[in-house]
């Protein structure tokens, strides 16, 4: 059974969070406690992740992307604001490609448009080799260390501990699948929605080359850069990246 935040307040278009790899819905902890004062905040845990880490992994992202959309059409809204992170922006660009047109605004926050991923750390053949040969608790402890600046003496770091601890290594090798063996790169040109474009300026998971590639393609977007973070800016530098996200979909 996967498990889903929900908040019922505010105004306006639902915001709805898709997290990223080893990711949860509590990760978006300070963003939900922030945007449920002015809208309704949708936030799932995919399959296999945190809070669902018992419901069925997902190995497509076109998969993960429909699991979403479905969520939203349970709770019977037509149209929303989307925020995805990492994998999860690749996820958040499959539903743009099944339903653009329901979306209001979208941002895409330290993603690209390939699933291989050029310039990551380590490919994901890689991470994927260490995560049999070592074991899930010793790539668990290495991964998450480089989305932060400060590693894991970052104060949010806990977020990461939280998220991968009853995570399965079917669980995280399916979504290693899932975003190798994805590529949105020739979509990005259909993508008519207002878009905002997030990236930290240490972040080795996603190089500047993949945001400036979805700066380019997409026809109506922009691309705010945070200097000093990582991967992880919205646990960085969460109050200005709350209100960035605020003011634009305001």
């Amino acid at each position: 059974m996967s498990k889903i935040y929900v908040s019922d307040v505010g105004e306006g278009y639902p915001l709805v969070l898709v997290h990223g790899y080893l990711g949860s819905s509590e990760m978006w902890c300070n963003q939900r406690d922030f945007f449920s004062n002015f809208c309704r905040v949708i936030s799932p845990a995919l399959p296999g992740f945190g809070e669902s880490h018992e419901a069925q992994s997902l190995d497509s992202i076109n998969d993960m992307a429909k699991f979403v959309i479905n969520i939203i059409d349970e709770k019977k809204i037509d149209k929303f604001n989307l925020l995805g992170h990492s994998m999860g922006g690749m996820i958040v660009q499959e539903i743009a490609k099944l339903v653009g047109d329901r979306i209001n605004k979208l941002i895409c926050f330290a993603t690209g448009s390939i699933g291989e991923i050029p310039g990551r750390f380590e490919t994901i053949d890689e991470t994927r080799k260490k995560l049999k040969e070592d074991g899930i608790e010793i790539s668990f402890s290495r991964v998450p260390q480089k989305w932060f600046v400060k590693g894991d003496q970052d104060k949010n770091y806990y977020l990461c501990e939280n998220a991968v601890r009853n995570v399965s290594l079917e669980t995280a090798d399916n979504a290693l699948k899932a975003m190798k063996n994805w590529s949105g790169i020739d979509d990005l040109k259909n993508i008519k929605n207002q878009t905002l474009i997030v990236w930290g300026d240490k972040d080795t998971s996603y190089n500047f080359d993949q945001v400036d590639t979805l700066n380019k393609k997409i026809t109506n977007s922009r691309l705010e850069i945070f200097k000093d973070c990582s991967h992880n800016v919205h646990l960085e530098q969460t109050d200005k990246f709350n209100n960035l996200i605020k003011s634009f979909i305001s």
